[in-house]
């Protein structure tokens, strides 16, 4: 079984498209994998029977030899971002000649782009949106940009993009996204200053909440109450500066808001497994995960 990271992505072709409703629009398969980028939504997409909306910034992620058809409004025209690709085989890409059957014709294509067994590319949405996701949707743009501006090792930067592009997309559809605005608010306030000493009243206040709904909602959002993960914050950043900075750790905890070096050092060892000390000295290494899924103080 292969993984993503196992992945060897080649893009063949990008193109922009405005659908219109028009015959060519209808059932069809594709020879390659394709995504359908559309930064405004009005629409349906189908996709082996089952029809999907169209959101803003919707992506559709098709495979090759499956069947899909376009719904959309001749009143209601729709434009799209169209990108053609490989994602297991660079060196005899199918991608740079795709080929497309349309229904009512048996849907026999001659040659595929290469697939290979691939449980994390299975559970990858047909039709997804990438309006939580700005970063990915810039990317996502950028990627079309380069293809179309670039002269030299073109086909090297974009590969390497669109590697970047699907494990990162893979990450973000795995990856916990608080949604509520209340509570997303309160992370970027605690995200500025992990360093201050407020009290949990003071958060749900912030919030408009009660106590009770505060810490259900907190936890269902984060998966963490709100004391764990300001804690989880306090030590992320203290990472960054031992690792980043020429403070002391006196300075270190200082700036984390700890009356001390003391209860700083304790809590660091306690999280990390080592002392700041012992964790500045390290060989530059992988960083050690700062989102541990065992207990630690102020949970």
């Amino acid at each position: 079984m292969q993984k993503l990271s196992d992945m060897t992505p080649y893009l063949g072709d990008v193109m922009p498209y405005l659908y219109d409703g028009s015959a060519n629009e209808g059932l069809r398969v594709c020879s390659v994998y394709a995504m359908h980028l559309f930064p405004e939504g009005s629409g349906e997409m189908e996709i082996e029977g089952v029809r999907h909306p169209l959101d803003k910034r919707a992506l559709v992620f098709l495979r090759p030899g499956q069947p899909h058809a376009f719904h959309i409004s001749p009143e209601r025209p729709l434009a799209s971002y169209n990108l053609y690709f490989d994602l297991w085989d660079a060196r005899t890409p199918q991608s740079l000649d795709r080929v497309f059957i349309y229904a009512p014709e048996p849907f026999h294509l001659p040659a595929i782009a290469a697939e290979r067994p691939c449980a994390e590319l299975d559970a990858m949405p047909g039709v997804s949106s990438l309006q939580a996701c700005p970063e990915l949707y810039e990317e996502l743009l950028r990627i079309i940009k380069v293809y179309e501006e670039s002269r030299y090792y073109r086909s090297e930067i974009l590969n390497s993009m669109m590697y970047a592009w699907m494990l990162n997309w893979y990450n973000a559809l795995h990856t916990r996204r608080p949604s509520d605005y209340r509570i997303v608010k309160l992370l970027e306030h605690l995200e500025r200053h992990p360093e201050k000493r407020e009290s949990v009243g003071a958060w749900w206040e912030m919030c408009g909440l009660n106590r009770t709904y505060f810490h259900e909602l907190f936890l269902r959002e984060t998966g963490f109450t709100p004391k764990a993960y300001q804690h989880r914050l306090r030590m992320r950043r203290a990472a960054i500066l031992l690792r980043e900075s020429d403070l002391s750790i006196t300075a270190v905890a200082d700036k984390l808001g700890y009356p001390s070096i003391h209860p700083f050092t304790r809590h660091f060892g306690a999280y990390y497994g080592v002392s700041p000390m012992q964790y500045r000295r390290r060989p530059a290494t992988p960083p050690l995960s700062p989102w541990p899924d065992d207990a630690t103080p102020g949970s």
